[in-house]
């Protein structure tokens, strides 16, 4: 695994693999339900992944969309490759709605709806949370 993968917190907050592909709950949420998308691969540039990584992003983000549907009752959902301080491909997956989300106590409102995400009002998870949501958000991609 890549160091950007350790970064966000991998294992404990693995979420669901694939192949190519891990999802794993970002440990800070600026929506309930934000994941990071990040590729197992050492590629630092999209276009650098094996085409079977690309073609697997048809089934990874099918599987995303439908466990954050279900989880969180999205309005719109937001991919985000912005890779300027994490070099390894990974995308943010960001949930949006208006208004807030609520689980285990962790309650996130959607600071930027209607427009850009608010990552700054992320609520920075502690462990537990992590644990809590983790484990709440992996039976949806089962």
């Amino acid at each position: 695994m890549n160091a950007t993968i350790g970064k966000f917190g991998f294992p404990a907050t693995l979420v669901a693999e694939f192949r190519h592909w891990l999802v794993l709950l970002r440990p800070a949420q600026p929506t309930l339900g934000s994941l990071v998308l990040a590729a197992k691969s050492d590629a630092e540039a999209f276009g650098a992944l094996p085409a079977q990584a690309h073609a697997e992003l048809a089934v990874v983000t099918k599987a995303i969309e439908g466990a954050l549907t279900r989880a969180v009752g999205y309005q719109k959902v937001n991919y985000l490759m912005l890779m300027m301080v994490d070099p390894h491909v990974h995308f943010h997956v960001l949930p949006r709605y208006e208004g807030s989300r609520e689980h285990a106590g962790v309650t996130v409102p959607d600071a930027g709806w209607p427009g850009q995400p608010d990552l700054g009002s992320a609520v920075k998870l502690s462990n537990e949370q992590i644990a809590e949501l983790t484990d709440w958000l992996k039976p949806y991609f089962a």
